[in-house]
C-alpha cells in the first residue's frame, strides 16, 4: 500500500471526520488518563463526534477534550495514537488468526495430525502478534485516526448511562 493510495481513501469528507474525531477521542483519553491514572476509559468515534465510556465527571470531559484539541493543534499529533485502540486489537487478532490458520493448512484429516500442529500454530500466532504491533500503530496513524484536527471544534458534551456504565457524548463539527 502506498501512502498516496491511503490518502485518497482516508481524505473523503465523512471518513476524514471520523478519523479526526477518533484522533480527538484518543487525545482526550490521554489527557483524562493522565489526571485519573486508575480510571478505565474507552471510546467510540463516528462522524458526529465520539462516545467516551468510563467513570469520569462530565464537568471534566469538556475541558479535557478542549485541552486535547489545543495540544493537537500545537503539534502534538502523537496524542491521536493510543496503545489500547481497537485498531491494534483487530490487527493483532487478524494477523495471529491468519498465521495460526496457515500453520494448520496442511495438517492431515486425523485429530492426531491436527493436535500435532498446535505447537506450530501457537508459535506462528505468537510471532504474528509480535509483528502485528507496529502494523496496528501504522494503521492507526494512516487509516483510522488523524492527528490533524483541521477545523474540528467541540460543540457540546452530554452524559447518559448505559446500565451502570457512564457514557459521555462529545459532539463536534468541522
Amino acid at each position: 500500500m502506498t501512502t498516496n493510495f491511503l490518502d485518497s481513501i482516508t481524505n473523503q469528507s465523512t471518513l476524514s471526520r471520523i478519523r479526526r474525531n477518533h484522533g480527538l477521542e484518543h487525545a482526550t483519553i490521554h489527557v483524562l488518563t493522565k489526571r485519573h491514572p486508575r480510571t478505565s476509559l474507552a471510546g467510540y468515534s463516528d462522524s458526529g463526534g465520539f462516545w467516551l465510556l468510563g467513570d469520569v465527571a462530565t464537568e471534566e470531559v469538556l475541558p479535557a477534550a478542549q485541552e486535547a484539541l489545543k495540544r493537537m493543534r500545537s503539534g502534538e499529533k502523537e496524542l491521536a495514537i493510543h496503545p489500547n485502540c481497537g485498531t491494534n486489537f483487530v490487527t493483532a487478532g487478524s494477523v495471529a488468526g491468519i498465521a495460526a490458520a496457515a500453520a494448520m493448512l496442511t495438517a492431515g484429516r486425523q485429530w492426531r495430525d491436527k493436535l500435532g500442529r498446535i505447537p506450530l500454530a501457537m508459535t506462528a500466532a505468537t510471532l504474528a502478534l509480535i509483528l502485528a504491533q507496529p502494523l496496528g500503530f501504522y494503521l492507526q496513524e494512516h487509516v483510522t485516526t488523524s492527528g490533524e484536527p483541521g477545523d474540528l471544534e467541540i460543540v457540546e458534551v452530554t452524559r447518559s448511562y448505559k446500565g451502570k456504565l457512564t457514557a459521555h457524548r462529545v459532539l463536534t463539527r468541522g
